[in-house]
């Protein structure tokens, strides 16, 4: 049975206004799939959802489609991640999320002018605060007992 260490997070982030909520939410649960400390790499698992922070733009008064802005996007994902961290540290498992996303958010969109915040939350305002209307998302591939750990969590 594989020791698993549960840590609620936040991970927000700027996207170009063409981007897809699902695949943006599929890219952040597929990097913790393989997290790294220091020289460690151990599995990690989320199950969450992504949403966007930002509001809609609003209808035009002529009922025709808004051009399309050049102007980011703000998403979140709310989520709970399952790993087997080394350090045994909430704080330092989350850091380790937050390469693994920065990264992955880097190699699929380049430069947006920031990273990606990734943070530990109370697990109470994932609960709380993902919207209805968030895509839900869960690593593919994930170790089972990482898996069966974060859904317990999660539902």
């Amino acid at each position: 049975m594989l020791d698993a260490l549960m840590v609620s997070l936040l991970v927000t982030t700027d996207l170009p206004p063409d981007t897809e909520l699902a695949e943006f939410g599929q890219l952040v649960a597929d990097a913790v799939q393989t997290l790294q400390h220091g020289e460690v790499t151990y599995p990690g698992f989320l199950r969450g959802a992504a949403f966007w922070l930002d509001r809609p733009a609003p209808p035009s008064d002529d009922g025709l489609p808004l051009p399309v802005t050049e102007e980011l996007r703000f998403a979140a994902l709310l989520g709970y991640l399952s790993a087997s961290s080394p350090s045994g540290s909430a704080k330092e498992t989350a850091a380790d999320a937050g390469r693994a996303i920065t990264a992955a958010v880097a190699a699929r969109y380049g430069d947006l002018g920031s990273p990606p915040a990734v943070m530990a939350i109370r697990s109470e305002d994932v609960r709380e605060r993902t919207p209805a209307s968030a895509v839900p998302v869960r690593t593919t591939d994930a170790v089972p007992e990482l898996a069966t750990a974060a859904t317990r969590v999660y539902v």
